[in-house]
């Protein structure tokens, strides 16, 4: 698929019964990442996997390289690398979501999962969390860095104090199943992305994501891993203090909403 609903290749992701998983990446201005992203994730797949690409019209030529990978891995009968461009919008959430419905109702996904598209969640952690899905019964699997065995390599002492401090908060007030409520790389079954919408303009919506799907139930694991520093690119999480204390503020509000309504 291609913006206005042109096929790079099939429609069908689905090369057999098996459980199909497909992982949406939200992207702007990654072509130096991309390549090496979408090449990693497929090669350590452990079940039938696709890529989604949704590019909020990134103007250095990342969706250019998409469909030059799409050439190369798409066949006649399957289809492991697709494209979407979106054009006059953008946003992190919405990008997510709306490949969250493209791999739902398009292609039929089993599992979706989604990361940022930095290289700093290393693209062949997204195999661990699709097992502990697979073979250890979680209906989310996400990514932590705070509990045994992860880490944050990418960022500096401000950032890592700042994350340590919200999620410590989001464990004080929403419970300690999750550490790392601000991960953003994440797995999840089909049915939980049905019952449960994004919500929030930035990563304030994976703390909404995860507190309402164990507050309904749903089994939710977490995967140590490290974060690594990006190569290439510019980052998008923080360009200064004025930056994280703005999406800061945004986390800590989520979190005392949630709290409350917990409550009510």
């Amino acid at each position: 698929m291609e913006r206005g609903g042109q096929a790079l290749g099939p429609t069908d992701g689905r090369g057999d019964a098996m459980t199909l998983v497909c992982t949406v990446l939200p992207t702007f201005n990654e072509r130096d990442n991309i390549a090496a992203l979408i090449e990693g994730i497929l090669t350590n797949a452990v079940a039938p996997h696709m890529i989604l690409v949704v590019d909020d019209s990134s103007p250095d030529g990342t969706a250019e390289v998409v469909r030059s990978l799409a050439a190369r891995y798409n066949s006649a009968d399957q289809l492991r690398v697709a494209l979407y461009v979106r054009i006059g919008q953008k946003g992190l959430t919405s990008a997510i979501q709306c490949g969250i419905d493209f791999a739902l109702e398009t292609f039929g996904a089993d599992i979706v999962t989604w990361m940022d598209c930095d290289l700093s969640m290393p693209p062949a952690d997204v195999a661990r969390l699709v097992r502990a899905i697979l073979e250890e019964g979680a209906d989310i699997a996400v990514g932590s860095r705070w509990v045994k065995g992860g880490a944050d390599a990418a960022h500096g002492w401000m950032a890592r104090t700042l994350s340590r401090i919200i999620n410590s908060f989001a464990v004080l007030l929403l419970g300690g199943v999750v550490h790392d409520y601000t991960s953003g790389f994440i797995a999840a079954r089909a049915p939980v992305l049905r019952t449960l919408r994004l919500r929030g303009d930035y990563g304030e919506y994976c703390i909404d994501l995860l507190a309402r799907a164990v507050r309904v139930g749903f089994v939710v694991k977490e995967v140590p891993y490290i974060c690594v520093p990006r190569t290439a690119g510019e980052s998008k999480t923080g360009a200064n203090l004025w930056d994280y204390l703005v999406k800061g503020r945004k986390y800590v509000a989520t979190i005392w909403n949630l709290w409350e309504e917990r409550r009510t």
